[in-house]
């Protein structure tokens, strides 16, 4: 029976995450499988890969074949490496300890270059956050500073309306008070009129 590992498709439309299987090769791609191996999810940056290591290793060993994205997960996570560097200790070419420590530098060439890329990506995102938080400080200065002029504006109109309201209130208080020293003036000359008749008399 030829087994493959390949992946099988599961999730939502648009947002599809992966099984990493190994299966009859005849089977549907979702349907029957032998073992599950892991997962991989593409919908992080960088995608998430969950893997059994040595079961992987060992159905390789056996004669599995993998699909062409499996291959390149399993690549990505030092299988094949591993599987290739057994395979020089089974030809004589370095012996066991060698082997292991050629894939522990690779291993560890490897995580650095993934750290380096997780790093550049929160690098990226911090400064987009910095720079998207500064342009919207911008703009609420700018907005600040209309309301301020605009509060400005509208105190200015108030203080002239009261001023003018107290102008208004002091020309009718004069006019009012001139108004009653003149009837004040002209009240007394009319009381005098009648008795200056009657001494005429």
């Amino acid at each position: 029976m030829p087994v493959r590992i390949r992946l099988a498709r599961h999730g939502r439309k648009h947002r599809a995450y992966y099984h990493i299987v190994a299966a009859d090769s005849r089977a549907p791609r979702d349907g029957k499988f032998i073992e599950r191996l892991g997962s991989y999810n593409p919908n992080t940056n960088p995608a998430t890969i969950e893997l059994n290591f040595d079961r992987a290793l060992q159905w390789l060993q056996n004669g599995a074949q993998p699909s062409d994205s499996a291959r390149a997960i399993l690549s990505y996570k030092g299988v094949l490496m591993k599987k290739h560097l057994l395979e020089g200790v089974k030809k004589g070419a370095f012996d066991e300890a060698a082997a292991e420590q050629k894939f522990n530098e690779w291993m560890a060439d490897k995580e650095s270059k993934i750290q380096a890329k997780v790093d550049k990506l929160k690098a990226a995102k911090d400064s987009s956050t910095k720079e998207r938080l500064e342009a919207e400080r911008k703009v609420n200065e700018a907005r600040a500073q209309a309301l301020a002029e605009k509060n400005a504006e509208l105190a200015k109109e108030v203080e002239e309306a009261a001023k003018a309201e107290v102008e208004a209130e002091a020309t009718a208080e004069t006019k009012t008070t001139a108004e009653a020293e003149k009837t004040t003036e002209e009240a007394p000359a009319e009381e005098k009129a009648p008795e200056e008749k009657k001494s005429e008399e």
